[in-house]
């Protein structure tokens, strides 16, 4: 039996683009006066991308989404036409993924779809109803919401498997992670950094770089006049944060590349590095703020071992509940709770006698570990109800553990990954993009 807690996706409220065109409008006054017409601008396409088109509107609709957004957030917004490319090249890599999924068969369920709804509204303290409510105050329809979320969650769940899926992080990189965080000696320090990337070919000529390195002289330039770090960064970056300003948040020394951690480290909180070369181009930190943090992980375990009794299609709650009965009163006369378990137990446990071993907070199911949890040490539980069926639990000992080092390999072994994979999507796209065929049609503006 798999026990382990399923983790759930956790998606950013943000309204996307919407669809809907607009039309001609013609009003026509009584056929006793002379009739006239108003024309309105009518949408156009201003991309085709494979199979899809974006249009007009859907751009304006999302460079308001954004803007309310930056602005929000006190970001100063970039010029028009930068803002205008920047979105655009977004709604073409978001188009391009949600033809890729339909080709290849990735859906979502209506009730996938209910859940998240339900887990937003939830996170805004509001009941469904209530943010029904405040999103049609707000001018948003739930239908094109829901929409939206739709999407967010293809697109999540194709970079999962085309991408996330595929990556693989070795004990050998955990341990030279490691190494050199130790031989650094910055473990403990956190920064809280904002980026600015201007980007270079894979393999660029010298007019390449040298475009690049004036594009680079006159951010430092507009910097140094004192100029908003995230309003240049959304108006020259070409990193995928551009538009949120260039904020990366808080990374500890260990989670930021070598070359960044170097330049952080002579920085002062408020200063801005010099231009950082790598073979993606050349960057520029800014150094918000720093802070320590704890060096020690203990962890309340709990030695347990357990009994279950699985539902299926032949087997019913109410019957695997009433067998879970008979075993659970056969214990309470002195039958061993091993050899009850060795012979009824349906988990791979049962050899073992249901021996689950040490487990740590998270390890199991909400129901499993509150029903532990409640135990005294030798206790045995009435029947617990489980997504896999009915268990009776005893908790055998108890103990706290220092888990620094564990924990240091598993959040190495996060770290390793979250950066492979960003870089692994980045360069995804880029290839999706590059086999695509994408037609634009705003020279007009750009």
């Amino acid at each position: 039996m798999k026990l382990l807690n399923p983790t759930f996706n956790i998606f950013k409220l943000l309204i996307l683009s919407s669809f809907f065109t607009s039309m001609l409008a013609i009003s026509a006054e009584p056929a006793a006066t002379k009739k006239t017409s108003e024309v309105v601008k009518m949408d156009r396409i201003i991309a085709v991308v494979d199979q899809s088109v974006i249009t007009e509107q859907e751009l304006a609709d999302r460079i308001k989404t954004v803007s309310a957004q930056l602005e929000k957030n006190g970001t100063e917004l970039p010029p028009q036409n930068i803002l205008e490319k920047q979105i655009l090249e977004r709604l073409i890599a978001d188009s391009l993924q949600l033809q890729l999924a339909a080709q290849t068969g990735l859906k979502v369920d209506d009730t996938q779809l209910d859940k998240t709804i339900e887990r937003i509204a939830a996170q805004n303290k509001l009941s469904p109803d209530e943010f029904k409510a405040a999103l049609e105050k707000d001018g948003i329809s739930i239908s094109k919401f829901r929409e939206d979320i739709r999407n967010e969650i293809t697109i999540s769940r194709l970079r999962e498997r085309e991408v996330d899926n595929r990556l693989t992080v070795t004990e050998g990189e955990i341990d030279n992670y490691l190494t050199t965080q130790a031989n650094r000696g910055e473990d403990q320090d956190e920064f809280e950094i904002s980026h600015i990337l201007i980007r270079t070919p894979e393999d660029s000529s010298p007019e390449d770089l040298q475009k690049a390195k004036i594009k680079t002289e006159d951010v430092l330039k507009q910097l140094a006049k004192g100029a908003s770090f995230s309003k240049v960064s959304a108006a020259m970056s070409d990193a995928p944060n551009a538009l949120e300003g260039g904020a990366l948040g808080w990374k500890k020394g260990d989670q930021v590349p070598t070359l960044f951690l170097d330049a952080l480290k002579a920085l002062q909180i408020g200063e801005v590095s010099k231009p950082l070369r790598s073979p993606n181009g050349f960057h520029i930190l800014k150094l918000t703020n720093r802070r320590g943090a704890s060096s020690s992980t203990v962890i309340n375990q709990t030695h347990t071992r357990h009994i279950l009794i699985k539902l299926s299609e032949v087997v019913s709650e109410k019957e695997a509940k009433r067998k879970m009965d008979g075993i659970k009163e056969r214990i309470d006369n002195g039958t061993k709770f091993e050899d009850m378990a060795r012979q009824y137990s349906e988990d791979g446990s049962a050899n073992n006698g249901g021996d689950l071993g040490w487990v740590n907070p998270g390890d199991t199911v909400p129901q499993f570990e509150k029903a532990m949890n409640e135990l005294k040490v030798g206790e045995i539980s009435a029947p617990v109800l489980s997504p896999f069926g009915w268990h009776i639990i005893q908790v055998l000992e108890r103990r706290q553990q220092d888990m620094t080092k564990e924990a240091a390999r598993l959040k190495a072994r996060q770290e390793i990954r979250t950066r492979k994979s960003e870089e692994a999507y980045q360069d995804w796209v880029r290839e999706l993009r590059d086999r695509a065929f994408v037609e634009l049609r705003l020279e007009d503006k750009f």
